[in-house]
């Protein structure tokens, strides 16, 4: 809000009296009646010589009848105004009045110490420039002079979380709760905390209670859909993906969300078209690709999969998402029967993180394939073949279709 302001008067320059100023206006409407000007000079004005005392004495009753139009005001001599030798006018002294001078602005005393408001503010603008360090000594210093204030303890867990600090990140987002259950903000920041510790249980349970207080936050929904996702729980989660969609149709990450939602419940038709949409309001992001891609190949448009997977690579040509994406890449070429660029992306997959045991999987079973598809039998990729079965087994010890080929060809 732009600042109201008021011109001050300047308590240094001196302001003319009443009874000068009155007196001024009187000597200028005598001398306007012999001049035939009241305020301006010409050649017959300099032509004129001095105003004559008989002539000044005759008009001196107009100016009186001005003067008494003014109350209060003292009357003063006009040929006390005059100079005897010249006619000019002469400046009199008059008796001044006191200057009144306007009240200054207040100033903030630099030496007041803050107010624990003032200190949360302050951190929200320090933490803004990236001073995050001194952002938290202001919070506490806040808490310290008011124990009470549940918007520092709020701000203090944001900053905590985003440092990674979710333990204090949790303590000071609880202290905002006990200190105030019914707000929406401090039940909020609660929940999301609790949810990035991996307390999906508590998390939900708060998320809950926030939207009791405030059922139409966007975030809220989507962030308790994502919990109950977590929880392996997609029914539960899908009217709240569902609300955030419609609370906000235009919010890119609630259609992705509410496309892994209804991945997780095997309708994949409807899964890419809130993926498609999402492509639409948003910068394609790994996470998008990879469950668009996923939803396609479950509905088998392997080559739509394909193409997704590619856009993603080029994204991404390493790192974790890569992983995923070159092993779930050579699935799409492997049930397009183009064999040899499914092993290699399985290959790829393995390569970029040889504990990646689907990618080993995939390994094994194109090299099994090579092995009872050619003739003569190719014992060099059934070796192979087991070798990388073996070290996904010994990964992952749960995958009884891997010990089942393991016992018929090992």
């Amino acid at each position: 809000m732009a600042e109201h302001r008021k011109m001050a008067m300047d308590p240094t320059r001196p302001r003319a009296s009443a009874g000068r100023a009155i007196g001024a206006c009187a000597l200028a409407l005598m001398m306007s009646v012999g001049s035939g000007c009241a305020w301006f000079r010409d050649s017959k004005a300099e032509s004129s010589g001095a105003v004559k005392p008989d002539r000044a004495q005759a008009e001196a009753q107009t100016g009186a009848e001005t003067q008494q139009a003014v109350e209060g005001q003292p009357q003063s001599d006009p040929m006390a105004d005059l100079d005897p030798t010249s006619g000019a006018v002469v400046e009199s002294e008059t008796p001044s009045r006191p200057t009144e001078t306007a009240a200054a602005p207040s100033q903030p005393d630099p030496n007041r110490p803050m107010r624990p408001n003032e200190r949360v503010a302050e951190a929200e603008k320090l933490r803004s420039e990236g001073r995050v360090e001194d952002a938290i000594k202001q919070l506490e210093l806040a808490i310290r002079d008011n124990p009470k204030l549940t918007t520092a303890y709020i701000s203090l867990a944001e900053i905590h979380r985003q440092q990674g600090n979710l333990a204090a990140a949790e303590k000071a987002a609880r202290e905002a709760v006990a200190l105030d259950s019914g707000s929406f903000e401090a039940r909020y920041n609660y929940a999301l905390t609790l949810q990035m510790m991996g307390r999906l249980t508590d998390s939900v349970r708060e998320y809950l209670r926030a939207l009791a207080i405030r059922p139409n936050d966007r975030e809220a929904n989507l962030n308790l859909a994502t919990a109950y996702l977590q929880l392996n729980e997609p029914a539960q989660a899908l009217p709240y993906a569902q609300k955030a969609v419609k609370l906000d149709a235009d919010h890119g990450p609630s259609r992705v969300n509410l496309g892994a939602v209804l991945g997780a419940m095997d309708r994949h038709q409807e899964a890419v078209t809130e993926y498609e949409a999402a492509a639409e309001l948003m910068e394609l992001s790994p996470q998008l690709l990879l469950n668009w891609a996923d939803s396609l190949s479950k509905i088998q448009r392997y080559q739509e999969a394909v193409n997704t997977l590619d856009r993603l690579l080029q994204i991404e040509p390493s790192g974790p998402n890569a992983v995923i994406a070159y092993e779930r890449l050579g699935s799409s070429y492997f049930r397009l029967r183009q064999y040899e660029k499914a092993l290699d992306s399985f290959r790829r997959s393995v390569e970029l993180d040889p504990g990646h045991y689907p990618g080993l999987n995939g390994v094994g079973v194109c090299l099994l394939n090579r092995y009872l598809t050619t003739e003569p039998r190719d014992k060099v990729s059934l070796d192979e073949a087991l070798r990388a079965l073996r070290r996904s087994l010994q990964i992952n010890d749960r995958q009884p279709r891997i010990v089942e080929l393991l016992s018929r060809y090992g």
